[in-house]
């Protein structure tokens, strides 16, 4: 990267007419010649974490009335990691959401197109929760119950099973129907791995074949079913709870947050015993709990107006008695927050060898 020196003479507000010459020069030069520039934060991917994410962003505006409102997009993780690693410039997003860790080969991708320093703060925890309409059937799930619901291929074989009793004789003769997020999902992502493959993986002939074929395994262990029994809602949530209130017999997969906010309309279910709630998730008794993170695109931290703001103000508010914590987001341990708070002052770049 390299960017063109403008003379300063004197201290200037963000979104003055300098300003805006020095990132349309700098961000130009990273991006061979971009001519556009861009004078407030864009931040793209997970649904589970934009309504947070958004959070934030109206906080920094109410205290920094020189720093514009980051745009915001809710994309899906997937989507978001694709989008934020397609290039350095103000054409590209300044930070991914997302409700998982970022994955070895989209960090791969992210270097082959240039973004090559790239900070990983982790802002809270949430969980894979599956969840009814109030007036359900209130089914008690286990991960295995799930994995043999909603394989592709449960085992090895094409999934049969068209009653949650075909799955578990002890469970209700209901149609299997469920509410999902897509494959570009972050919380599809935390189904596949949290709930599909640990429920997999309870039988020993498939750990045996984590061991001898992992490729074969993942794919028996983590497709989804196609055939109606599962049923794709794209990143609108919305759109499931009214589904699911509109057949008390279907199930809806969520972040946590989500459910806790629609408490009045919608409930979760139990996994192996244990009710998806803010504690569980914090002590990860819930099989579903999982980390949510923010990558910020360090070559963007001094182009970008307002983005170290932005992402200092994420600090300010994830903690127990924070804005954060209000809407629903599971506060992370302590050890992690201080983690990302030295993350935030600091910026390391994030080792990719670290990642699956």
């Amino acid at each position: 990267m390299s960017s063109v020196p403008v003379p300063v003479s004197s201290p200037r507000r963000a979104g003055t007419p300098l300003l805006a010459l020095v990132v349309t020069l700098a961000l130009g030069g990273c991006d061979g010649g971009a001519g556009a520039s861009r004078d407030q934060v864009r931040a793209v991917g997970s649904s589970t974490v934009y309504p947070f994410a958004k959070a934030v962003a109206e906080q920094l505006a109410r205290s920094d009335a020189t720093i514009k409102s980051p745009i915001i997009e809710s994309t899906g993780t997937g989507a978001g990691m694709k989008l934020f690693c397609a290039g350095i410039g103000p054409q590209h997003p300044d930070i991914a959401d997302a409700s998982r860790r970022m994955k070895r080969s989209e960090f791969d991708d992210c270097v082959a197109h240039g973004v090559k320093d790239i900070a990983e703060i982790q802002v809270g925890l949430d969980g894979v929760a599956f969840a009814e309409a109030r007036g359900g059937s209130n089914l008690a799930l286990t991960p295995q119950d799930i994995y043999r619901a909603l394989a592709k291929n449960p085992y090895g074989r094409p999934n049969a099973s068209r009653t949650w009793r075909d799955v578990n004789p002890a469970l209700p003769d209901y149609p299997i129907l469920v509410y999902g997020p897509p494959s570009t999902s972050g919380t599809r992502d935390a189904l596949r791995e949290l709930i599909l493959t640990k429920g997999c993986d309870e039988t020993q002939a498939m750990a045996a074949l984590k061991a001898s074929d992992h490729k074969r395994h993942d794919a028996i262990c983590g497709e989804v079913r196609e055939d109606g029994a599962y049923v794709d809602a794209g990143e609108n949530d919305n759109l499931v709870v009214q589904k699911i209130e509109a057949n008390p017999r279907a199930i809806g997969v969520f972040g946590f947050s989500y459910v806790e906010e629609n408490a009045d309309r919608i409930r979760g279910l139990t996994m192996s015993g244990v009710v998806p709630t803010y504690r569980t998730i914090s002590d990860f008794s819930y099989p579903g709990a999982r980390p949510l993170y923010i990558y910020v695109k360090k070559a963007h931290l001094k182009a970008i107006p307002g983005l170290q703001a932005y992402v200092t103000q994420w600090s300010k508010l994830w903690g127990k008695d924070g804005a954060l914590a209000k809407l629903g987001m599971v506060v992370a341990p302590d050890a992690v927050l201080a983690q990302s708070a030295r993350a935030v002052a600091t910026m390391p770049s994030l080792d990719g060898g670290a990642l699956k």
